[in-house]
């Protein structure tokens, strides 16, 4: 089993075991004896301690030859455009990933023990950037994100017929769903007792772009955006069996052998900021991802149960900061349901066994003073209707709203920090005995939670959660007054 997993492993990330010091530029700069090179082999210095250390953060990947950038999905798909960019429009498109690589490179540094050297990188990052300022044609080219699927892995099992029974089980799940939604709310099964959530009236940090990228990444400002997030983070309403359906914050426990524990006690949201392209102009969107300790088991031999499960609930906004679509997935990239408004049609889909969009509900309408509301099944935590109700509805708790951007600096048992993924982007413990069958879709490690932009949310076909198309592809913007079907 072991050399199983080994050779699985080797063929999901094969495609980005990228040396990103190997092209050019960055690849010529080693060898100068000025500033630049200096600066060169700094950064190379700091990648290979990270390394060593096991903290490089998956979260966007560095871009070859000018590894003093990551590149996220929104971000490679402005750059696709960028032969249209004025100067200032494309430095301002570079500022986006080399705040990526600032964010990526100062968790890791605290990680590696290494925080003192933040400002000579940082530093280094604004001369290369200097540096390489003419080299717009191959910045163009090289800004891309690997996808999360293997065609090794495919090729490895047979995914021209295996997917056919993915197809089958997706159909099957998609009609249990559908019944789920469409039961009346009295009629669904219940384990335990219903748990009221609510967000905390206490403003969250938010991660906002610098004003240097305001040209292709418009938004509200600060005080703005904290109200929005406020107003549209859910209530909750949780079929509560046992600790396993409680909301908590992550931690590192134990000194010996540390994992990452859920803690009840201390109910959290993790927030996010992100940005999509839809209906030709960039849409704010906001992200709020609820951790529980565990997803048990049904019975002895259930392959998706295990430690930790995570729902992730993202709210699409307009200029004006109302709902266009509110879509959702497991932290697994699994169940992945959309609720559009009544601000968007659905797009026809072309006949396929690829995963296409799944509505089971329509996002009901807000009225002043309303809220959205998820009822989440116990043990699965599978969302099983979403509703409107009054923002100041009592709750039984409330849960603070925290900045995501902490998760990749958590603190260590025996000292210092660690982020709560891996070096690929997984968090440790949380496999699901469901890899051994799903690995021909070409998805490593099928079940377990993971990093954001390392969500792959289609068995059959290829699409990730935070593709910068993803929502043109199944709807369009309804103009103004136009009804709903």
């Amino acid at each position: 089993m072991k050399v199983a997993a080994v050779l699985l492993a080797t063929l999901a990330v094969g495609g980005c075991a990228i040396n990103p010091y190997a092209q050019p530029p960055i690849s010529g700069h080693l060898q100068r004896s000025d500033d630049v090179g200096d600066c060169a082999r700094l950064l190379r210095a700091m990648d290979e301690a990270v390394e060593a250390a096991g903290v490089r953060d998956a979260g966007a990947p560095r871009v070859p030859g000018f590894p003093y950038l990551r590149v996220e999905r929104f971000t490679a798909g402005l750059g696709e455009a960028a032969a249209a960019l004025d100067g200032a429009a494309f430095a301002a498109w570079s500022e986006l990933m080399a705040q990526a690589d600032r964010r990526a490179r100062a968790a890791e540094l605290a990680n590696a023990g290494l925080q003192q050297q933040a400002a000579a990188v940082d530093a280094c990052r604004y001369a290369l950037a200097v540096a390489d300022g003419r080299e717009f044609a191959l910045l163009q080219s090289s800004a891309r994100v690997p996808d999360d699927y293997s065609t090794a892995l495919r090729a490895l099992g047979l995914y021209p017929l295996t997917r056919l029974a993915f197809a089958a089980g997706i159909a099957e799940w998609q009609r249990a769903t559908r019944d789920s939604f469409a039961a009346p709310l009295e009629a669904l099964p219940q384990a335990g007792q219903l748990k009221r959530y609510a967000a905390a009236a206490l403003p969250p940090e938010i991660d906002l772009p610098q004003r240097s990228a305001a040209l292709l990444v418009p938004g509200p400002a600060r005080r703005q955006l904290t109200a929005w997030a406020l107003r549209h983070a859910p209530s909750l309403e949780i079929d509560t069996a046992g600790d396993a359906d409680r909301i908590g914050a992550l931690h590192w426990l134990g000194d010996a052998a540390p994992s990452i524990d859920v803690d009840p006690a201390e109910p959290v949201a993790y927030l996010r900021t992100a940005y999509t392209h839809f209906a030709g102009r960039v849409r704010l969107q906001l992200v709020y991802t609820f951790w529980f300790p565990a997803r048990p088991p049904a019975h002895a031999f259930d392959i998706l149960a295990g430690r930790l499960d995570a729902l992730i609930w993202r709210v699409t906004l307009d200029e004006q900061g109302e709902p266009l679509v509110y879509d959702s997935i497991h932290a697994c990239g699994c169940y992945h349901l959309f609720f559009p408004t009544a601000a968007v049609a659905a797009r026809p889909q072309p006949a396929s066994l690829d995963e296409g969009m799944f509505a089971p509900q329509a996002a009901p309408p807000l009225a002043p003073g309303e809220r959205i509301r998820l009822r989440v099944a116990s043990r699965t935590h599978y969302l099983q209707r979403v509703s409107a109700g009054p923002a100041a509805e009592a709750a039984d708790l409330s849960y603070a709203l925290r900045d995501e951007r902490g998760l990749l600096t958590l603190r260590w048992p025996a000292g210092g920090t660690r982020s709560a993924y891996d070096a690929a982007g997984f968090v440790p413990g949380s496999e699901r005995a469901e890899r051994w069958l799903f690995w021909p879709s070409g998805i490593a490690s099928a079940g377990q939670m993971r990093q954001w932009g390392r969500h792959a949310t289609a068995f059959v076909g290829r699409r990730h959660f935070d593709e910068a198309g993803l929502l043109d592809r199944y709807f369009e913007l309804r103009a103004k007054g136009a009804a709903a079907d």
